[in-house]
């Protein structure tokens, strides 16, 4: 796999393919990074775009993930001793899950959202921005029914963000595309690059595949899981045997969830896959690559069920030195 087929493996959208083409032909010294929430424990979102980060380092570039406690502070997730201390739990957490320590740069927003400098072109980004579009950027990842002025600054920070860690490459799911172009469209008139972006694509709802996954409602896989809940949980997925579901009755639409992780966070770990079945049943079945697996779900060879075990265990197996860690 070349450098720019790493990188974008499994990107729902990158903006632009030149910017991202020109990075994949020289990732040497460059800087890509993901900024997280200090939430207490990673769940399957914050592996996504971990998966993602180690892609880049595997490509070659330095990783930068911002531990950002001033915006979870305006974003009511508790007072900054409370967040600092999970901050450095979920450091922990991070490089029990696979990034490399050497590679990756922890920086919480505080060492450098306070000082004057930066209050000063956030203050000039502010009179760029209108309220409305503001508004708009945080939609998708505020918490709580209206939006506080403090949540309305959060996305022109995060464009600011860009700037002052120094990074050549911007990740996120794609809740964050608005973030991110807001920062594209703004930076330049503070004098500043409009960044390179990269999307990673969003689970859907477990139960449901409807939606997407989400750790304040319905069901989700975090790190505090123990096997038998991955189990629990696993088996109880919405797993039609085929990788686009009908919608339902009102229209909504679905994904395949059990697929989904296959996709984005099996497969990108481990070289091979092994579905274990009795031999009364054919055997194991055992795949290199996703699509053949989600070929054999389609046409009846992989059943539902077996797919659901396997996935148990190669999520089990990916979350638990993370599991570990939390323990200690």
């Amino acid at each position: 796999m070349d450098a720019y087929d790493l990188i974008t493996r499994n990107a729902s959208e990158v903006v632009t393919e030149d910017e991202v083409r020109a990075l994949a032909d020289d990732p040497e010294g460059k800087r890509a990074y993901v900024g997280y929430e200090p939430s207490g424990v990673l769940h399957i979102g914050h592996m996504l775009t971990a998966n993602k980060l180690i892609d880049l380092q595997e490509a070659g570039f330095e990783v930068v993930v911002l531990l950002a406690d001033v915006h979870a502070y305006l974003n009511g997730k508790g007072t900054f001793e409370e967040i600092r201390e999970t901050a450095e739990r979920m450091k922990a957490q991070f490089i029990a899950y696979g990034l490399d320590e050497s590679q990756t740069e922890f920086v919480l927003g505080s060492e450098y959202q306070l000082d004057e400098s930066y209050v000063l072109d956030l203050h000039a980004l502010e009179l760029e921005t209108t309220l409305s579009r503001a508004e708009r950027a945080m939609a998708e990842i505020k918490s709580g029914e209206g939006v506080t002025v403090a949540q309305a600054v959060y996305p022109i920070m995060q464009a600011l963000d860009i700037v002052y860690l120094d990074v050549d490459l911007a990740i996120g799911g794609m809740e964050q595309r608005k973030v991110h172009m807001l920062a594209r469209d703004t930076l330049p008139s503070i004098g500043e690059e409009s960044p390179t972006c990269m999307h990673t694509p969003l689970i859907a709802d477990l139960g449901t595949g409807i939606g997407k996954m989400s750790s304040s409602e319905g069901v989700t896989i975090s790190m505090e899981d123990t096997t038998e809940d991955i189990e629990d949980k696993v088996n109880g997925a919405f797993c039609p045997p085929t990788a686009d579901p009908d919608p339902t009755d009102e229209g909504d639409e679905r994904e395949n969830p059990v697929l989904q992780i296959f996709e984005y966070h099996v497969f990108p770990r481990f070289q091979r896959v092994v579905v274990e079945r009795p031999e009364q049943y054919g055997g194991n079945l055992e795949y290199d690559d996703y699509e053949t697996l989600e070929a054999d779900l389609e046409s009846g060879e992989l059943h539902p069920a077996d797919a659901k075990g396997a996935l148990a265990n190669y999520l089990d197996e990916l979350i638990e030195p993370g599991r570990a860690k939390i323990a200690e």
